[in-house]
């Protein structure tokens, strides 16, 4: 039974400059991630309690919200003097799960281009899970949730407005949901750069298939082939980043240029006789997946790409008026 002053079931107090959902009417959250994440949250039942914020929300009452590893921490102004804290926990994963995850996102193309481009594609939480490392909360328990007002519902509506202006901080930077589960925007992409970049002959054992590791190893098996096969064997090495004899392959040594893209995963075919292997020439190298890729992104990928403007140059505010103006533009005629 919730129980207070009189005060706390009076209106909030109005509040200048809080952060206030985009949203004005129906549902929040416009992305996949950000609806999931609300629908997440229905499915433990809160769906009720969760209304209780959206007016709290989209008036502005929450003066502040930021995201860091494992907590998310808010102010938000009810109807006392003082702001109530809010935190929200969430298990933020240890190192090596997001070792393993970061293998996963580096093996395959496409999801380290929608990364690197500042989206999250909706088959990313798939992939968690098949890395035993969910993105959404399994269970309402995972959901640490603290706030300072005297209502004792959980969530209170100070909860409840926090997680709808966090579902709109995930629209405005997926990133902050990776965050959330511990590894920042940096330095996820530092890693998916350094595992899809050129690995020397014995790294990291844990790298993924198709990095320059395995193709050193298969260069190596094609020295074996004698001097026939040598010029083959040197295009293979050089294609993997691996430094070649010259005394090896009966000709000067071979330079090893940076891999990218198609040519990680050719660098460990065999040589073949291109007049007879016409046939295939369009046939893909590595299986494709069943369901194709598809690439839905929209007027704020710019902004998703970019850290938030700093206090100096305007704030989230300056985000906020780029938003708006991105959208606007591209409902303009040819836009």
């Amino acid at each position: 039974m919730t129980t207070g002053r009189f005060e706390d079931f009076r209106p909030p107090r109005r509040v200048e400059g809080g952060l206030r959902a985009r949203s004005t009417r129906g549902a929040i959250g416009q992305s996949w991630w950000s609806r999931r994440f609300l629908e997440v949250l229905e499915s433990f039942a809160l769906g009720s309690r969760l209304t209780r914020g959206r007016a709290y929300a989209r008036r502005g009452q929450v003066l502040r919200l930021d995201v860091s590893p494992g907590l998310v921490t808010a102010d938000v102004q009810g109807s006392r003097p003082r702001p109530y804290p809010v935190r929200i926990g969430l298990p933020a994963y240890p190192e090596r799960v997001w070792r393993r995850v970061e293998a996963e996102l580096a093996g395959q193309a496409f999801f380290s281009a929608r990364l690197l481009a500042g989206d999250l594609p909706a088959e990313l939480e798939e992939l968690f899970d098949a890395a035993g490392a969910p993105l959404f909360p399994a269970d309402v328990d995972e959901l640490a949730q603290r706030c300072g007002c005297p209502d004792f519902a959980v969530p209170c509506k100070h909860l409840a407005a926090t997680f709808y202006l966090l579902a709109e901080a995930f629209d405005a930077d997926p990133f902050q949901l990776l965050h959330w589960r511990g590894r920042s925007r940096g330095d996820l992409l530092d890693r998916l750069r350094t595992l899809r970049g050129v690995r020397p002959a014995g790294g990291d054992p844990a790298a993924p298939p198709g990095t320059s590791a395995d193709l050193a190893a298969s260069a190596g098996a094609a020295f074996a082939g004698g001097a026939s096969s040598g010029i083959a064997a040197a295009g293979t090495a050089a294609a993997a980043g691996v430094a070649v004899d010259p005394a090896a392959v009966g000709g000067p040594a071979v330079a090893a240029p940076p891999v990218a893209g198609a040519g990680r995963v050719l660098a460990g075919l065999p040589a073949v006789d291109p007049v007879e292997e016409v046939d295939r020439f369009w046939l893909a190298p590595v299986p494709l997946p069943d369901r194709p890729p598809t690439l839905d992104t929209g007027s704020e990928l710019l902004l998703r790409q970019l850290p938030p403007p700093g206090p100096e140059i305007g704030g989230p505010g300056l985000a906020e008026r780029l938003r708006r103006a991105y959208r606007e533009f591209g409902r303009l005629p040819n836009g």
